[in-house]
This record gives structure tokens, C-alpha cells and sequence, in this order.
């Protein structure tokens, strides 16, 4: 393929036919609140110093690069669990390893908050470095403001689009952070998979492959919403329980069918690259169709060493509802690698994308 695959953003609603809300998010830092919900506890013992902080209008590598600069070690020796948004009220936490001399942890947290400009929560030494994954999930608070419907309206179109929700879960679609705004990123990406750029910075290539391989997981999940194959699993389907991580292959169907319904397992999405665990039977003909509309090979996501994984088809976060007197409120939870946008976007339904 010479030239690059017309990009398509749109993203179907799970909750098509159900008025949104509207509104904006982000228009104050407090307005998006996230909470890192952690895999484990620090043990109170070893080299690396976890710190907990609260932070807002400062990204996850700013506080990282200050971190590493104000103690005087690689920006490598700070470990971070996931990545939170600049514009939010994001808690999180850091790991830093001290080779020699260790400071107290009151003294770290004493001289972070002093010369870094965020809250420090807690700080406890650990024997291993926290790195990306290191989490079960984040809860989030967020506040929608500038409605221009009715409150008690708006509340009740919310309340619909939950109870739907409820019942049918979200497909677990990547947002515009990751694909870009326009699609760039997911251009850029094809064009590293295809050989028509070279990018020297293999941070920066690694980062743009994996965009267009969310891309392609993106494609995936539209064509299972829009074939009407979101509510059901599909003979061959690798699926996954929600409670333990466990995987299989869908080989029983009439058995299996009831554990979706009751949200117990999912069925997971591809990842496509070259050591990705294929799905089998009808679901492997429906995973085929994405890779094959790309004109991408195995061979030429060898090359770039994106190896491709699975990911959980569907979200099944429990959400509340509740109007404040500056707009309407959501809280939820969602595992790691969960875009909130992509829950919001089924309550405000004003994606540009979608129009």
C-alpha cells in the first residue's frame, strides 16, 4: 500500500438513541479528579523511596523530571504507574531509587513539597522500582459544567445513559490522546510500519507504532458494535475473567454466553502485532478483516518490534450520578489502560468525530 488508509476517528455509541448531556470537562483542574487505585502496598523497606503526591496543571514526566533532578539521580531511577493528565487533580505515585544514602522519608516528603510545588501524601520505601502497569485501576471524579439543558433534565438523560450502560457495559475504545486529535499520531505510525519515515528517537517510534495499534484495536471494536457482536461472545473469542485475569479460548458458547451476561467475563480485543495470541474460528475471520483493510503484515510489525498484546473488549464500570450546583457529576473506576473520555462521551455526545 502506497498511500496511507483514509483515517476514521468515529467511534459508535454504546448507548446510541439516548440524548447526551453536553457540556465541558477540564475547565478547572478540580474538575477532573483521579485517583491511581494501587497493585500493591510499599513493604516500608528497600532502596526505592514510593511517594505519593497530589498534583494539577503539571504532567506526569514534569513532576518525574523534577523528581529525578531535585535528588540528583537519572530521570531512569523514577519509576511512575501510569500517566495522568495535566489539566486534572491527579493522585499518584513515583518510585526513586537511592544508590547511597537514603533520606528519611519525612525529610523526602518535607523537601519534595518545598522545591516541587505538589502535595505529598505519603512517602515509603519499597525493594523494587513501581513501573508502568503497576496499578488495578483509577477512580474518577469529574464534574460537568456549561449545561445548557435544565439540571433536573440533564440529570434524568444522565440516569438513561447509566441504567443502559449498566446493562451493556462500554466498549473499551482508546481516546483521541492516544490516536491524536486528527489522527496524526495513527498516520505517523502507519508510515513507520510501511518504511515511508525514520524516526532516530526509538522512544518517540515505539510510542507512534503503538498509536496505530490502538488504532487498529479501535477499528476492531467498531466492527463487533456494528455487526451487533458487542452483547455476545463469538466461538473462538479469547476471553478473560473480570475477577482473577485469567484467559481462555470460547470453545462452549452455551455456557459461556450466561458469564458475559452476568459480567463476569469479556471477550478481549487484538492488539495486532507479530507474537499477538490469535482469537479462533468466526472470531479469528472477524480479527482478520481489520489487519487485512490495513495492508499491515506480521513481518512489518517484526521489524519495529511491536510485538501486540490483548486488551479487555468491554468496560464495566459501576457509575453514580449527581448534580451539583455547578453542573452534573460522575464517579467511576476503570481498570488500567481505561480512557474516562471514553465513558464521558456516552453522556455528553458531543464528539467531534461523531458528527
Amino acid at each position: 500500500m502506497t498511500e496511507p488508509p483514509e483515517i476514521d476517528l468515529s467511534l459508535p455509541y454504546i448507548s446510541e438513541g439516548l440524548e447526551g448531556i453536553g457540556g465541558m470537562i477540564k475547565q478547572q483542574p478540580e474538575h477532573f479528579v483521579v485517583e491511581e487505585i494501587p497493585s500493591y502496598n510499599p513493604s516500608g523497606h528497600g532502596d526505592h523511596l514510593y511517594v505519593n503526591i497530589t498534583k494539577k496543571n503539571l504532567n506526569t514526566r514534569d513532576v518525574q523530571l523534577q523528581l529525578a533532578k531535585l535528588f540528583d539521580v537519572k530521570p531512569e531511577y523514577v519509576g511512575k504507574a501510569g500517566l495522568k493528565d495535566k489539566r486534572s487533580l491527579s493522585t499518584q505515585s513515583f518510585s526513586i531509587l537511592f544508590e547511597g544514602e537514603k533520606p528519611a522519608e519525612s525529610d523526602a516528603s518535607q523537601i519534595i513539597e518545598a522545591h516541587v510545588g505538589i502535595k505529598v501524601n505519603w512517602a515509603k520505601y519499597h525493594d523494587n522500582k513501581l513501573r508502568s502497569g503497576h496499578l488495578r485501576g483509577n477512580g474518577f471524579d469529574i464534574l460537568i459544567t456549561g449545561l445548557e439543558l435544565d439540571l433536573e433534565k440533564a440529570v434524568n438523560r444522565a440516569e438513561a445513559i447509566r441504567r443502559r450502560l449498566d446493562q451493556t457495559g462500554v466498549p473499551n475504545y482508546y481516546g483521541l490522546q492516544r490516536t491524536g486529535e486528527e489522527g496524526e499520531n495513527t498516520v505517523a505510525g502507519w508510515q513507520l510500519l510501511q518504511g515511508k519515515k525514520r524516526i532516530r528517537n526509538r522512544w518517540l517510534r515505539r510510542y507512534l507504532v503503538s498509536c496505530y495499534q490502538s488504532y487498529l484495536c479501535n477499528r476492531y471494536l467498531v466492527k463487533r458494535v456494528e455487526n451487533g457482536l458487542f452483547d455476545t461472545l463469538l466461538l473462538g473469542d479469547i476471553a478473560k475473567k473480570y475477577d482473577t485475569g485469567g484467559i481462555f479460548w470460547v470453545e462452549d458458547l452455551e455456557a459461556e454466553q450466561p458469564r458475559y451476561v452476568n459480567k463476569e467475563i469479556t471477550f478481549t480485543a487484538p492488539i495486532y502485532g507479530y507474537k499477538m495470541k490469535t482469537a479462533k474460528h468466526e472470531a479469528h475471520e472477524l480479527e482478520k478483516t481489520v489487519i487485512i483493510d490495513a495492508g499491515i503484515t506480521n513481518e512489518q510489525f517484526r521489524e519495529l518490534r511491536a510485538k501486540g498484546t490483548r486488551r479487555p473488549g468491554r468496560l464495566v464500570p459501576r457509575i453514580t450520578v449527581s448534580a451539583t450546583d455547578d453542573g452534573l457529576r460522575l464517579r467511576f473506576e476503570l481498570p488500567k489502560g481505561g480512557f474516562a473520555t471514553i465513558v464521558l462521551r456516552e453522556f455528553m455526545k458531543n464528539d467531534s468525530h461523531n458528527d
